[in-house]
């Protein structure tokens, strides 16, 4: 296909090269804005390690019931009503990785940014939350662990 039959497919389907051009847009922005947020998002594989290796401090969003059915292993509960980059077990964490997991990722991602302002050096988000977790078929823990 050369650049004229291209152009020519275009002004044929107009709506589509308008769809066209509205992802690929998305798409350059989603990952412009990656860049740019000051927290990177991590696998749970790469989770285990960075606990293992750097002593990371995890920090569950969610509501307490759903963190005494399951969470990860070590994780303090912070419900995201009273999450404060002040609060008495993060501000100890300034110069440690502090790793926020909520259900899904979304919800980290508003604390994540809290945290980067408030000059927390080692932000990070559990890609997919507790759900890609167990995906992974990695442990939870019960209780108030």
């Amino acid at each position: 296909m050369n650049l004229e039959e291209l152009m020519a497919f275009f002004g044929r389907n107009p709506m589509l090269s308008m769809a066209l051009a509205g992802i690929t847009a998305a798409l350059i922005y989603t990952e412009f804005a990656r860049l740019f947020r000051g927290y990177k998002s991590l696998r749970p594989a790469e989770l285990t390690g960075l606990i293992n290796r750097e002593n990371a401090l995890v920090v569950d969003l969610r509501p307490i019931a759903d963190f005494d059915k399951g969470h990860i292993p070590g994780a303090k509960n912070v419900q995201m009503s009273q999450f404060d980059p002040e609060n008495k077990q993060l501000a100890p964490a300034k110069s440690l990785p502090v790793v926020l997991v909520c259900k899904t990722g979304m919800t980290a991602g508003g604390a994540a940014q809290r945290l980067k302002k408030a000059g927390f050096e080692k932000v990070y988000v559990l890609d997919g939350g507790i759900g890609g977790w167990q995906q992974a078929d990695l442990p939870l823990a019960k209780g108030r662990g």
